[in-house]
């Protein structure tokens, strides 16, 4: 039988057993990489997850298709307003007034996350850092140009954006030379791999074909005479179905890169005579089989979550001597701690790998880092940060493409096609950002795995990184005793007061 014929379960096999888990999982250890074995076999996991997505999939594709339909060359053609005539205003309005100017976010969104993808190998690092500084002038014109058309609080939400991209970068600024030595290994891993670009390229393409539907269905929302508060609450669903849907595509490129940068560094090599055959194509199959469902549960919480855990980080680098303030955020702090160990992106590597649970994997690639003291480098890289920056600044050129052209054909429509076109151009350019993010998670997990992997990759690297390692665990070790010294002090101070 040969291997397109064979079953999944005997692909599997052939497919666990390259990429089973080390024997050793601290930092320093010297095992080889060659004696893996299989643990977790591939089968279905989180299946409840995968109905429900495919499930909405279905519902919220038939609603844009009657939206859309409805306003299509003619006001009501589907005789929808006879049922709103009682409570709601009708207007005439058509899809096709709208519909092409968010085919305009759509085509800005697909250039930049293209040409990213080109640029990959030669101005990668280059352009990540031109968007980290670029991001906060950008939010700032932004903002000017809300209060220019009178849009105050949007207006105001940019401004105060603005400060806050600006006193995050501020904060994480002594982060930033170690960030970019993280991601241009990534970059260089990633480059070596043409099939992973390949497979981000076809990703932003089947996005495309989903958002030619939902743009259609959007259109028709705006097109219809229902008012501004029933359109934006139409809209925010179809904005949060859009924003899960396109998290679910960008986590199965996600599996599909982490499963390839995975074996390559467990083989030594792309070349190496023991990589399996069609690895990517046996990580696809995967992605969107076995641990389908897990992806869709994962793409709910993580990306939430992680957004929130960056925040309250620089806040709480901030704060200063403020006990009270303080407190508050320490509680906020170990509640989204808390979080990440159930919802990290870290998980998608063990998905891929292993073909584990989606709770199953965050909780054990949480727990792998904090039993090594990876976690501490983990907290201290801004990698993603940076990687979400550039992917909010091509969400930001998107939308305000189309809503240049919207306030030309359409002014009173600007700011409601601008924000749903803003998260489409997001998703577009994050279908290619996540190539580099799951080279970053990927030499995380191998690295807390089996450090010797890294070492055999790139030495200078792992020089670089395993001294890094040694300064973050200082620092918190120096942490921790100033703390614990407080702390008796302020407990002797209270006995002999009492």
């Amino acid at each position: 039988m040969n291997d397109s014929q064979s079953s999944p379960s005997s692909s599997s096999s052939s497919y666990d057993s390259a990429v089973g888990p080390p024997q050793a999982n601290a930092v320093g250890s010297s095992s080889s990489s060659q004696g893996i074995s299989p643990t977790v076999s591939r089968s279905w996991r989180d299946v409840f997850w995968l109905l429900i997505f495919m499930a909405h999939l279905i519902v919220v594709g038939f609603a844009l298709g009657v939206f859309g339909l409805n306003r299509f060359k003619q006001p009501d053609r589907l005789n929808i307003d006879k049922y709103t005539m009682g409570f709601l205003e009708n207007k005439d309005g058509l899809t096709e007034d709208y519909w092409s100017l968010y085919a305009v976010a759509g085509g800005v969104g697909a250039f930049l996350g293209w040409t990213w993808l080109l640029l990959l190998g030669s101005r990668a690092n280059q352009m990540m850092k031109f968007s980290v500084h670029l991001l906060t002038t950008y939010l700032a014109v932004v903002s000017v140009l809300c209060f220019w058309v009178h849009q105050y609080f949007w207006g105001g939400a940019f401004a105060i954006g603005s400060a806050l991209q600006f006193l995050y970068v501020i904060s994480v600024i002594d982060r930033l030379p170690f960030t970019m030595l993280v991601l241009q290994r990534a970059v260089k891993m990633v480059w070596n791999l043409p099939e992973v670009t390949r497979v981000a390229c076809i990703s932003m393409l089947v996005m495309l074909l989903w958002l030619s539907l939902w743009s259609f269905g959007a259109a028709g929302v705006v097109a219809l005479g229902i008012g501004d508060g029933g359109r934006w609450w139409l809209l925010l669903v179809l904005s949060v179905s859009l924003f899960w849907t396109g998290a679910v595509l960008c986590n199965i490129v996600h599996v599909v890169v982490s499963g390839m940068v995975f074996l390559v560094l467990i083989h030594g090599g792309r070349e190496s005579n023991s990589m399996p055959p069609k690895p990517v194509m046996r990580s696809l199959q995967y992605a969107v089989t076995t641990s389908f469902g897990s992806i869709c549960y994962g793409s709910l919480f993580t990306a939430a979550i992680r957004t929130l855990r960056w925040e309250i980080r620089g806040l709480r680098s901030k704060i200063g001597s403020n006990e009270c303030l303080l407190c508050c955020v320490d509680f906020l702090f170990h509640l989204v701690e808390f979080l990440v160990r159930w919802f990290n992106k870290y998980a998608y590597v063990q998905i891929a790998v292993y073909g584990k649970s989606f709770n199953h994997s965050a909780k054990d690639a949480w727990e792998l880092f904090q039993s090594t003291g990876v976690e501490s480098l983990i907290a201290y890289d801004c990698s993603g940060a940076v990687l979400f920056m550039s992917t909010l600044l091509g969400g930001l050129v998107s939308g305000t493409c189309a809503a240049v052209w919207t306030k030309i054909k359409h002014p009173e429509r600007v700011l409601m096609v601008g924000s749903t076109a803003m998260l489409m151009g997001m998703i577009l350019v994050g279908l290619a950002m996540v190539v580099v993010e799951s080279a970053v998670t990927s030499i995380y997990i191998c690295y807390a795995e089996d450090p010797a992997l890294i070492n055999r990759w790139d030495a200078a690297f792992f020089a670089q990184i395993s001294e890094k390692l040694h300064q973050r665990l200082q620092h918190r070790s120096a942490r921790a005793r100033e703390v614990l010294s407080h702390r008796i002090d302020d407990q002797v101070q209270a006995a002999v007061l009492a």
